[in-house]
């Protein structure tokens, strides 16, 4: 029996220590995370690096700047003002994340963590014409904030921490296997715990890939956003114009050139047939 017991506690303590070895396993590969700013020619832009088992599986570059409003008091003390305050997503933030096969996640803190920032990711699959297509988005922003923070805050009525969510939110949508990329600036608004207040996030020099990242630190094929395409072909329709014109012209001349030197070639007849008698 004693052999038995001890048989029995040494299979469960084997349990014990895989789930625990599996545990950890597992919050490592979460917290497996870089911040790569310093790699940024962009002094506004930071650069966000996840990797589980030694692989990158989310990549996010942009920047961030959040408008917030809060309420002071009036001179009178009375009355309650609005004031702004304009928070940017400064380098050096910590980071953390996880990849999944459908969703995953990128937590940023700065400031002592008086700011936070969470970006949730998912993929869906959607029935089209042309058979079933996948396809990822940002689904959800969550930005804490702390109006007891002296740097952005200035006397703040009901100073402390707030949550900012969105709302049934589906934007950067891209199709699966590439990342998405998007220069213009994006407007993202949140719904305040701070009672009618609404926080406006602004992204820019987006470049984010949360899932199907084939080659470590190497984004995949770029999806560009409909701003980002109309500015280019706004760029460069005149360029077209311009070198369709010039060849038109080019076209004309030869042709005139070509007709020119055929018609000179030509015998010339005389109109007035009393010459005829000249001829010959």
């Amino acid at each position: 029996m004693d052999l038995r017991r001890r048989a029995l506690l040494g299979v469960n303590g084997l349990r014990v220590l895989l789930m625990l070895f599996h545990t950890v396993a597992r919050i490592m590969a979460e917290q497996e995370v870089e911040n790569l700013s310093g790699l940024s020619t962009n002094p506004e832009k930071d650069i966000f690096v996840v990797r589980e088992n030694g692989t990158t599986c989310l990549m996010a570059e942009f920047a961030a700047k959040f408008t917030v409003p809060y309420d002071v008091w009036a001179s009178n003390y009375v009355d309650l003002i609005t004031e702004q305050a304009d928070i940017s997503l400064t380098r050096g933030a910590e980071v953390k994340g996880h990849c999944g096969h459908d969703e995953s996640e990128l937590q940023v803190f700065w400031v002592d963590r008086a700011y936070a920032l969470k970006m949730l990711f998912v993929k869906e699959s959607h029935n089209t014409s042309k058979g079933p297509e996948a396809t990822w988005k940002l689904s959800k922003v969550q930005f804490v904030y702390d109006s007891s923070e002296k740097t952005h805050f200035k006397d703040a009525v009901s100073a402390g921490k707030h949550t900012a969510n969105s709302h049934h939110l589906s934007a950067l949508v891209t199709p699966a296997g590439k990342s998405y990329e998007c220069q213009a600036q994006q407007t993202i608004s949140l719904a305040s715990s701070d009672p009618q207040k609404t926080v406006t996030m602004i992204l820019s020099a987006v470049h984010i890939q949360p899932f199907d990242i084939v080659s470590d630190f190497v984004f995949s094929e770029e999806h560009k956003c409909p701003v980002d395409e109309r500015e280019q072909l706004e760029e460069t329709l005149p360029l077209i114009l311009g070198l369709i014109l010039g060849l038109v012209i080019v076209v004309t001349l030869v042709i005139y050139h070509i007709h020119h030197k055929m018609t000179a070639n030509q015998v010339q007849i005389p109109r007035d047939r009393s010459q005829y008698k000249h001829m010959g």
